[in-house]
């Protein structure tokens, strides 16, 4: 059982690592902020569905290999709570939703958008 709930998780109601310092996103007038914070410094947003063990998967493995708190703000999304953030963050900056999902906000706008297996932090060093 321990082995399970290494792998796919413990709850539903998981939150972020502790080790990494999360920004929660959770009002709409946050994205504003981003915009405007990306300006100065890359602001990554990753998106999660605690109900996922995909989601959960690919959370932990970017806690694990993100060191990068020099260069990107990061912020975390929970999608079942907010999902009319994600829905807002669909639109406003022109990428289609995806579950687990990573965007990396530069200047305004988005330089780098993965999800599921694809999300990797050695992308995320090469582009910063």
């Amino acid at each position: 059982m321990s082995f399970l709930k290494n792998v796919f998780g413990a709850s539903e109601e998981e939150k972020p690592n502790n080790k990494m310092e999360w920004n929660q996103l959770t009002a709409m007038d946050q994205l504003d902020l981003i915009v405007s914070m990306s300006e100065e410094k890359a602001v990554l947003i990753f998106k999660h569905s605690t109900r996922c063990s995909i989601s959960r998967f690919a959370l932990k493995q970017f806690e694990n290999d993100f060191n990068l708190e020099e260069k990107i703000n990061p912020y975390f999304l929970d999608l079942l709570n907010y999902r009319a953030i994600s829905n807002e963050i669909a639109i406003r900056f022109n990428v289609q939703h995806q579950s687990p999902q990573v965007l990396l906000i530069k200047n305004g706008v988005v330089v780098y958008d993965a999800s599921h297996s694809d999300i990797a932090v050695e992308d995320l060093r090469l582009i910063c």
